[in-house]
């Protein structure tokens, strides 16, 4: 159950009382606004939201509308109502702006998280062990860029849509940057003091990545998919940050390594990272269009399908550069 708060003007007030007839509701008059406490299940607070909104003009500062869970609520037809909605939860597209609106600028914090990560990933990979690469996986933030992304482009926010791919940038700058320069201080290391217990071999967890393939898009495409329905869908947000970290982060971390031992492999190791990134984001904007995340105002909805279109073109681009890339490598 969900409860809307709307404080609304009195001159947009009786437009919006005709609306409240089919709401359970209630209606408090204040000296400059009155106040409405909409009562909705769950399923339905996105429509809710959608219809109510219409006439309220929002650029005053008496305009607002806020949503919340109560701890409970008793009422015989709330209930009622709950028992009779029989279509999915749909996230407001509020709630989906203010989880993304994080990933738009540098964090400190993320950073040092996702620079731990790569060097556990790194250890990881030195070692053969997978179990530790998981570790990694686990620890590393890197979903949050791709997601902000995703939903930014929906909702027609191109300013922090391109931010949330700098983000990511950063974050895969910063993976590779600490992978070359561990490989790089190791390899010194173990050639100055001869018989080091240091191992730096090449395992086949890092030859693994050194290959690209057109599949790694498809699957890239399909992971993208699913972390976007997990966190619109309330599904554990783990499961799908550890999906994204499995495409980006030992990929991004074998990238650096081969840049030092291996340079003549290093090409294969970057595709594959840049394999993953376009079709994680292709992923994401098609999961955003397959759920209807969109803008409520008319010129953001205008806005945010020219970005869409105009980024699908680019994906398109950038898939067959990359494919016929892979095959020639």
């Amino acid at each position: 159950m969900k409860k809307i708060l709307i404080n609304v003007r009195y001159e947009d007030f009786p437009e919006l009382e005709k609306l409240l007839a089919g709401f359970h509701h209630l209606v408090n008059k204040e000296r400059n606004y009155v106040e409405v406490r909409v009562f909705v299940p769950d399923a339905e607070v996105n429509d809710a939201i959608e219809v109510l909104r219409k006439p309220i003009d929002m650029r005053y500062k008496e305009s607002l509308i806020d949503v919340s869970t109560p701890d409970f609520v008793i009422s015989s037809s709330l209930q009622r109502a709950e028992k009779r909605v029989t279509v999915s939860v749909r996230t407001p597209v509020e709630k989906l702006i203010d989880t993304a609106k994080d990933y738009t600028k540098i964090d400190y914090w993320h950073l040092a998280l996702v620079g731990i990560a790569g060097l556990i990933a790194l250890m990881g990979l030195y070692l053969n062990n997978v179990a530790i690469i998981i570790g990694a996986m686990l620890l590393s933030p890197i979903l949050g860029p791709i997601h902000s992304f995703a939903i930014y482009s929906a909702t027609g926010r191109v300013n922090e849509a391109l931010r949330s791919i700098f983000v990511l940038a950063i974050n895969l700058a910063l993976i590779f940057l600490l992978a070359l320069t561990a490989t790089l201080l190791m390899s010194v290391f173990t050639g100055i003091f001869t018989g080091s217990s240091l191992n730096i071999s090449l395992t086949e967890e890092i030859m693994l990545r050194t290959v690209s393939n057109p599949i790694y898009i498809i699957m890239a495409v399909l992971l993208g998919t699913a972390s976007i329905i997990a966190l619109t869908k309330n599904i554990s947000e783990l499961v799908a940050g550890v999906a994204v970290a499995a495409a980006l982060l030992p990929p991004t971390v074998v990238a650096g390594i081969t840049v030092v031992l291996i340079p003549e492999r290093s090409p294969g190791a970057v595709l594959l990272v840049l394999d993953n990134v376009i079709g994680l984001i292709a992923g994401a904007l098609i999961a955003t269009l397959a759920l209807k995340i969109a803008p409520r105002k008319g010129s953001d909805i205008k806005t945010a399908k020219s970005f869409i279109r105009r980024s699908i073109i680019l994906i398109l681009i950038l898939i067959g550069i990359l494919t016929f890339s892979s095959l020639i490598i």
